[in-house]
């Protein structure tokens, strides 16, 4: 039931704002500010520098998740990892000197990527990283599903039950992943549109890019969940699977290593595994760092000084979200819903235009090279997607109010005062920084 109402939400939420975001790149040929200044004016810059600020804040830490791959990946190749170990390794890890020395060998290391260039650098590594992680994933969940008693994981993972068709948080749950997973809204598919080539079929590559997303989502869950069902009893594996906290987080860097590790064959699966998640965190990272430096090259900026300057603040900003747990779920909470709303600023930045407009000039005028965007697109972009938005935020925010007594407290850790204290921060900054980027805008 979820897999079919999260597939549902792809077409509903994550394609349209995936769309959106490529006819604007290939349109105005600028980062995320230049976008909006170029479709609405100056004074709507403010929307396009929030759209940054608030994928940048998502960056900081998500570098640092990347460390803790790219730490898994070599302690599975160097056999430090793996059956009881787990939880004594992650303990010994998170929150460390190492975290804080793994989450800057990431940064430099997408630093060097970006500094080559798009054809050398991003694209170069593109063509290695995709489909090495394809492989890998097809691998990795082929082999799962060969484990004596993965049959029950793949039966709760693709379990229909009509009655969740009457569970408001099924329909909620499955919207939160299609919007985060895909990354709609976050800048990353119109900055990597900028540098599209003509008649390049930009639109159609928002199909691909979502379905494809989709797919690799689809494939780890294949090698994790029956994997999980295989070497456990399925009340256990049933709690792992479903329950927060640790157990949740614990999935991948406590769970996975424990079970891989006492399997035959499992020093394989182990560090193939680790190996697709250093390949994804990459891959998504430098998506991000090349939407920072795409607005700083937009103001005149050379790109190795905007790589440079984007890296030491990512490496810098990153730290307390390397040091502290605490400090690094309030980010994800606080920048993850806030991309929910960068989603909601392209769908009034269309609106405004006008569907009809945007569809004649950015598309079909301008020469995409493919399909045109059809009149009804329009209704999930003016209608459709804000209705989502509104029921994601008031969720999550209803949901924030359960877990802490002190929800206006500016500072707890999941408060709805942290978030809107952040945003309302990230506001002011986009309201004043906006005006000078747009200034400045070659």
């Amino acid at each position: 039931m979820f897999i079919i109402l999260w597939m549902a939400f792809l077409f509903l939420w994550s394609i349209p704002l995936l769309s959106v975001e490529s006819v604007l790149g290939r349109g105005t040929r600028h980062g995320t500010v230049g976008s909006f200044v170029a479709l609405l004016g100056a004074r709507h810059a403010w929307m396009g520098a929030f759209v940054a600020i608030t994928t940048t804040g998502i960056l900081c830490y998500y570098a640092v998740v990347t460390g803790w791959c790219m730490k898994y990946f070599t302690g599975s190749l160097l056999g430090a990892i793996g059956g009881d170990t787990g939880v004594e390794y992650w303990h010994a890890f998170a929150g460390s000197g190492q975290a804080v020395l793994f989450h800057l060998a990431a940064v430099a290391l997408c630093c060097v990527i970006v500094l080559a260039g798009v054809r050398a650098g991003i694209e170069a590594s593109a063509k290695v990283f995709i489909p090495a992680l394809g492989l890998i994933l097809l691998y990795c969940a082929a082999k799962a599903l060969t484990l004596p008693g993965a049959g029950a994981g793949v039966s709760y993972l693709f379990g229909f039950d009509p009655a969740d068709f009457l569970r408001p948080r099924v329909y909620l749950e499955a919207l939160s992943q299609s919007a985060w997973s895909t990354g709609a809204g976050w800048g990353l598919l119109l900055t990597y549109s900028v540098y599209a080539r003509p008649r390049e079929h930009v639109v159609e590559n928002a199909f691909i890019m979502g379905l494809a997303n989709n797919t690799a989502s689809l494939l780890a869950a294949l090698a994790v969940i029956p994997t999980v069902f295989a070497l456990l009893p399925v009340e256990t594996a049933v709690e792992v699977a479903t329950t927060a906290g640790e157990n949740s987080t614990g999935m991948t860097f406590i769970w996975i290593p424990r079970l891989l590790g006492e399997g035959e064959g499992g020093r394989v699966m182990l560090t193939l595994f680790f190996l697709a998640l250093v390949l994804a965190a990459l891959s998504s990272m430098i998506s991000m760092v090349e939407m920072a430096v795409r607005n700083l090259l937009d103001i005149g900026m050379g790109r190795t000084a905007a790589t440079l300057a984007v890296s030491a603040f990512i490496g810098v900003v990153g730290i307390p979200s390397a040091l502290r747990p605490g400090f690094f779920d309030n980010q994800d909470w606080v920048w993850g819903l806030g991309l929910i709303v960068n989603g909601l600023l392209f769908c009034v930045a269309v609106s405004i235009y006008g569907f009809e407009k945007f569809r004649k000039e950015m598309v079909e005028e301008r020469g995409s090279g493919d399909m045109h965007l059809p009149r009804w697109f329009g209704t999930l972009i003016r209608y459709v997607v804000p209705a989502q938005f509104a029921l994601l935020i008031g969720w999550w925010f209803w949901r924030s109010s359960g877990w802490a007594e002190r929800w206006w407290d500016p500072l707890g850790t999941f408060s709805i005062g942290s978030v809107l204290a952040q945003w309302g921060a990230a506001l002011l900054l986009a309201l004043w920084l906006g005006p000078k980027l747009a200034r400045r805008l070659r």
